[in-house]
């Protein structure tokens, strides 16, 4: 295998856990992030030699699985109609608590729109800084700041909401 194949080898298989978390979390399916990732990873060995001299390759396969997540969310067949029903669910677990509220969490991410989801899932979930993420979605800082500090505000909005429901039922 040639070098330049190896070091791709190398990098996919240290990166594409976190990647796949990243998609999933910006298109809120992992059947797309799966797929989403596939598609970026693609891209990225097309484009490897140029990547790999720039000495930040997760920074720029991150940034591909982002604009793919958010080009794929734009795709009128790829549009999914949320229901109120959750599918059915297997036994629950001891750490039930803990699933609920993280899976209270996905759901309201999931209600922003797809470049307040990328702002607050780079910022607050992959732990980047504002500049890094302005640079990763190609937009400016000021952008950054308050496409997250909207996007917060509806999370906690549609949490605080599904609370309420679920005090009163």
């Amino acid at each position: 295998m040639p070098e330049r194949d190896q070091d791709y080898v190398e990098f996919v298989e240290a990166a594409s856990a976190s990647l796949r978390r990243t998609a999933y979390l910006v298109c809120g399916d992992w059947h797309r992030a799966d797929d989403v990732v596939q598609d970026a990873l693609y891209k990225l060995y097309l484009s490897w030699p140029k990547v790999d001299r720039s000495g930040n390759p997760l920074g720029y396969a991150r940034r591909i699985v982002v604009n793919a997540a958010l080009d794929n969310g734009r795709r009128p067949w790829r549009r999914e109609v949320p229901t109120d029903v959750p599918p059915e669910r297997g036994r629950q677990s001891d750490h039930a608590g803990s699933h609920a509220d993280r899976d209270e969490v996905l759901s309201a991410l999931i209600q922003l729109g797809p470049r307040q989801r990328a702002c607050v899932v780079l910022r607050y979930y992959e732990d980047l800084s504002v500049e890094q993420t302005a640079d990763l979605l190609g937009c400016s800082a000021g952008t950054v700041k308050s496409q997250a500090a909207r996007g917060l505000e509806t999370l906690r909005h549609a949490i605080n909401q599904a609370r309420q429901i679920g005090q009163t039922s």
